[in-house]
């Protein structure tokens, strides 16, 4: 007889149009049992340990017309919930490397690590010497942006909502400068005043590029919140380099040990934590990577 379990789940309550709230969501309890039903092939039974909130699941919360072994750890695209039964995985990936806090797996080592090094590595190929700047520098993304950056020698600016956090990015993040794009009136003087190229970061400072200078795009918060978007540009998906997270592990894990990239977290304790986290991120409430835990390792 399989053992029946109390499953506490978070659900979307209503679709989302403007921001989200909150009463948006609700959380139910029901029960489940640790079995994987018989006849299915390709499911997968977790107990979830940590729950990532990031900014892109707000497109999940919108109404679109169409539908989006044993003892082993992974990571990937389930509910949020305490147990996960997926039939058909997709996106799921064996977290080998275990000497690493498993958190850092909702964060630098899962989609927010992938995110950075696709978009800063392999679109923008940056050169030693090169300026970069980095919109949303505190960030799940920004802030290994930013050291991935340094460590290949570039010359980092970052932007970020207060005083605390331009102090994050440069006396623990290393950046060369930062400034608080809420204190600045016109963004565009805020980055020649720093240097006289407009670089990669704050989209509407931005546009007037250096000959073969680059912008990655891959989640415009700015943008999530509103029925028609005001900006449209071709971007990348970190889905589409997932082929080469071997090769990303192999590049950052190293740094990570050897305490070259440093990476924050905004810890949130128990799944009913979930909601208040997510819709925090809409308000610049969090610092580093917003994250729950559903059940200690």
């Amino acid at each position: 007889m399989a053992e029946e379990v109390s499953n506490k789940q978070v659900l979307l309550k209503n679709y989302v149009t403007g921001y989200p709230k909150e009463s948006d969501m609700e959380i139910i309890a029901s029960s489940m049992k640790l079995k994987i039903p018989e006849g299915t092939q390709d499911a997968v039974l977790f107990k979830n340990l940590y729950m990532s909130c990031d900014p892109c699941m707000r497109g999940r919360m919108t109404k679109h017309d169409i539908r989006s072994s044993k003892g082993d750890l992974a990571w990937g695209f389930i509910g949020w919930e305490e147990y996960t039964l997926m039939v058909s995985p997709q996106l799921l990936l064996k977290i080998e490397k275990t000497d690493l806090p498993l958190s850092y797996y909702t964060g630098i080592l899962g989609m927010p690590g992938m995110t950075a090094y696709a978009g800063f590595c392999e679109v923008c190929s940056p050169k030693k010497g090169e300026y970069v700047c980095v919109s949303a520098a505190s960030g799940a993304v920004g802030q290994i942006v930013g050291q991935l950056a340094k460590l290949l020698g570039c010359y980092v600016v970052g932007s970020a909502g207060s005083k605390d956090k331009v102090d994050l990015l440069k006396n623990k993040f290393g950046f060369d400068e930062a400034f608080n794009y809420k204190e600045e009136p016109d963004l565009d003087a805020a980055l020649k005043k720093i240097f006289t190229l407009k670089m990669m970061g704050v989209l509407d400072a931005v546009l007037n590029m250096r000959i073969r200078g680059r912008i990655a795009v891959c989640g415009m918060i700015s943008q999530y919140n509103l029925d028609k978007p005001e900006v449209r540009m071709e971007g990348f998906l970190a889905g589409d380099f997932y082929h080469l997270y071997p090769k990303f592990l192999e590049m950052v894990i190293p740094y990570i040990k050897q305490g070259k990239i440093e990476y924050v977290e905004d810890v949130a304790e128990g799944l009913e934590n979930g909601p208040t986290s997510l819709v925090g991120l809409f308000t610049d409430r969090n610092v580093g990577k917003q994250l729950v835990v559903v059940a200690r390792e």
